[in-house]
This record gives structure tokens, C-alpha cells and sequence, in this order.
């Protein structure tokens, strides 16, 4: 008998079929995000860089610089990641021919045409995000809530055309893209007025969604505070809750890095379950703040996991990453995460949900506690072995070794 067929027979004792777990992780996409290869640079601003609430640390060299690196190296991290993925794409990744430009306010589908071409040639979906960040027209930190008209004119016409390029990727690939709405906009210091800003920011977005679009599921990301942000966030969590909550096709995207540090997501997954049918996710690792680290496997990871299988919510939360290391190699961080993120996903399709919920609903709380832990000491290992195995990824650590080559090869060679 094989090591995985013991750990089969462990997990049966308990009632709990890992063939049926690893067939469901299998199908279950994730959305990787594209900025990881290039420390949120993008393509559209010829200076490049971060800026407004967002960046990423670190000099690591290799990073991508044009669409045919970032491709490359996305396909190389995702050759090495079990399941199903999703491109998460933001728009100042838009592909321009040579010559061509125009603006964020002005961006079309024919700029990310490459993308979709290149997503239908490997089987991934497509997510998208206009990028209310790193550009002139974020004016004293602030975009779709700003007073100045011509600035808040600009965003809003930049997130419209999202919106209708999300659309046409979700025409393209017969598929539902979730476009997703963050903006940086706050004040460092204490505020004067805390009411108008939400007023403008409230309006913008009613104009941004008036347009039903069928194949986008469009949603909104608060924050609690960024850098040079710290006193005042216009969207944050009640703002943006409250206004999903009230416009039916709209929804709240939960990021487990822009929550006070007490707050923990996976006790939000199902409060929003009574009263949403989707609810749009990103993970990422938070380090004191909404630092956006590698995701790991470690508690927080786990319960996320656990609260969309044990409330049967596979297909209501649509899991999306979101993290930027510029310190180490950015195609392993990309690996780590995303094989993280599925690594706590089969990890909860293995516990005993349902026998933990009736001890919970009889009062039995001692052997609830006790059953729950020793389930942390079951033979995991030996199952997500097996599911990468018949993924046909590595399922040790043997993957780095590709990442090393390649890092030789194509990383080192590359001029900044």
C-alpha cells in the first residue's frame, strides 16, 4: 500500500473522500495577478513606477519590462501551479503597438486583444481592474472623489472604459469577467470634510455602472489606510459594503489586507453569505498592514479556505490573488502563493465539515475541539502530493530547480 492509499484510508475513517477533494480543487480557478512580474509597473506610463497607496519593495533582477517577458514568465510560473487559473489583468497593462498611445481614459479593447489571445491559447480566463493609481492625474492623492471636475472626469471615463473592455474580453472568451474597482484616494492628515468626498465618490461610481454589461460581474475594494493616507480613506469598508449592498450587480471584494488587524476575512465570507451571491476575493498576506506579502500556508490561509467549502460557496467566492515582491525572485513568488492558495483550498475539501457541525449544533463542544485538531496532524502532505502528481506538476520542491534554470537562462539576462 502507497503512502497516498494509507492517508486515503485515514481521511475515510472520518468520512472524507480526497479523490472527490482533489477533483474539486482541480476545477476551482484561481485569478493570478499579472503585476507580480513587474513590481505593478505596467506598460502605459513611459516613467513607470508605483505610486498612490501601492508599492512594491525590493531590487531583485529579471523583473519583466514589455508584454513578451511578462508573458513568458507567467507561463512559466503557471507550469509549475496544479488547477485551473485566471489572468487577474489591470490596465495599465495595455499592449500598444509600436507607435501607438493613448491614455487611460481613452483605452480599448484592441489594447488587450494580445492578452485575450494569449489567455485563449493556454485555457485561462481573464479578470481585469482599471488602475486608479501611478499617473498624473492622480491629483493630491485623490481620483474618482476628487473636487477638481476634469480630474474626476478622467477616472471615471478610465473605469467606463474598463468596464467595456472587461466586457469584450468576456464576449471574446465566452466567460464572465469581474472587473474590479480600487482607488487610493485619502488624506494624511485629520480631514475637514469627511461626508464630501464619499458624495463625489458615490456619484462617480453611479455613473460608472449605469451600463448594465452582461458577461462583467463588477465589484468594489475598500482599504483601511495606505501611505500618505494614514488618517482618511474615502472607500473604505462601511462605504463600500453599504453602496454594494445597495445597488443590485455590484459587489464587495473582500482583501484580507485591508481590514484592521483584528479583523479576519474568513469570519466575513459568511456574513456576506446571508445576503450576496457572490463575493469577490483577494489573498494576500498582510505583515503588520496591507503590506502584501507572499501568501503563505499558515492559519488566516486556511480559515479563508475553510469557510467558502464548509458553506458550500465554490461557486459564489471567486478567488483572486494580489501580492508584489520585489525582493526575491518574482516567478517563485508567484509559485509559492498561487500553490499556497490551492495547498489551503484541498486543505479544507479534507475536513470533516459536516461532522464538525452537528457536534457544534449538539452541543458537544470538547469533542468538536478535540476532533478539529487532531485533523492539523492528518497526513495532508501525502494527498496534495498526490494531486500534483496527477496535475502533472512537481509536487516537492524539485520546482525551484526550473525556476533556477530559468533565472540563469532568461532572468539574468535581461537589461533594466
Amino acid at each position: 500500500m502507497t503512502r497516498f492509499e494509507e492517508s486515503k484510508k485515514k481521511y475515510a475513517e472520518l468520512g472524507v473522500d480526497p479523490e472527490a477533494a482533489m477533483a474539486t480543487v482541480a476545477n476551482k480557478a484561481i485569478s493570478i495577478h499579472c503585476w507580480q512580474g513587474d513590481d505593478v509597473t505596467g506598460f502605459d506610463q513611459k516613467q513607470g513606477g508605483t505610486g498612490g497607496g501601492i508599492q512594491a519593495t525590493g531590487n531583485y533582477p529579471g523583473k519583466a519590462t514589455n508584454f513578451e517577458q511578462l508573458k513568458a514568465d507567467f507561463l512559466m510560473a503557471t507550469q509549475l501551479i496544479p488547477g485551473k487559473k485566471r489572468i487577474n489583468l489591470h490596465a495599465c497593462y495595455a499592449v500598444f503597438e509600436s507607435g501607438e498611445w493613448v491614455d487611460r481614459d481613452k483605452i480599448t479593447y484592441k489594447q488587450f486583444a494580445p492578452w485575450v489571445a494569449f489567455a485563449r491559447e493556454n485555457g485561462f480566463g481573464i479578470d481585469f481592474n482599471p488602475t486608479c493609481f501611478s499617473h498624473p492625474m492622480v491629483k493630491d492623492g485623490l481620483t474618482l472623489s476628487s473636487p477638481d471636475e476634469s480630474v474626476r472626469r478622467f477616472w471615471i471615463d478610465h473605469c467606463i472604459a474598463s468596464r467595456k473592455i472587461a466586457q469584450a474580453i468576456g464576449e471574446a472568451l465566452g466567460d464572465t469577467v469581474l472587473n474590479n474597482v480600487w482607488i487610493p484616494d485619502g488624506y494624511k492628515d485629520i480631514p475637514a470634510d469627511r461626508l464630501g468626498p464619499r458624495m463625489r465618490l458615490k456619484s462617480a461610481l453611479d455613473e460608472i455602472f449605469a451600463e448594465k454589461l452582461p458577461n462583467v460581474t463588477d465589484c468594489v475594494e475598500s482599504k483601511v489606510f495606505g501611505i500618505g493616507v494614514e488618517s482618511y480613506t474615502v472607500g473604505n469598508n462601511e462605504f463600500y459594503m453599504s453602496y454594494a449592498a445597495s445597488h443590485a450587480g455590484v459587489y464587495n471584494l473582500l482583501d484580507n489586507g485591508h481590514y484592521h488587524p483584528t479583523e479576519v476575512v474568513s469570519d466575513k465570507i459568511p456574513a456576506l453569505l446571508c445576503f450576496f451571491d457572490k463575493i469577490p476575493l483577494h489573498v494576500t498576506r498582510p505583515v503588520r498592514w496591507d503590506s502584501d506579502h507572499v501568501v503563505l500556508f499558515e492559519d488566516e490561509l486556511k480559515e479563508i479556505m475553510k469557510e467558502i467549502v464548509r458553506n458550500d460557496a465554490l461557486d459564489k467566492v471567486l478567488i483572486g490573488l494580489d501580492f508584489f515582491d520585489a525582493s526575491i525572485n518574482r516567478i517563485a513568488a508567484w509559485v509559492i502563493g498561487t500553490r499556497n492558495a490551492q495547498k489551503a483550498l484541498l486543505y479544507a475539501l479534507l475536513q470533516p465539515h459536516k461532522t464538525l457541525k452537528v457536534l457544534q449544533d449538539n452541543g458537544c463542544f470538547t469533542e468538536k475541539m478535540m476532533l478539529m485538531e487532531e485533523c492539523k496532524t492528518l497526513p495532508f502532505g501525502d494527498i496534495w502530493e498526490e494531486y500534483c502528481r496527477r496535475q502533472e506538476v512537481p509536487a516537492d520542491k524539485s520546482w525551484y530547480d526550473t525556476v533556477q534554470t530559468y533565472e540563469k537562462d532568461v532572468l539574468s539576462k535581461r537589461s533594466v
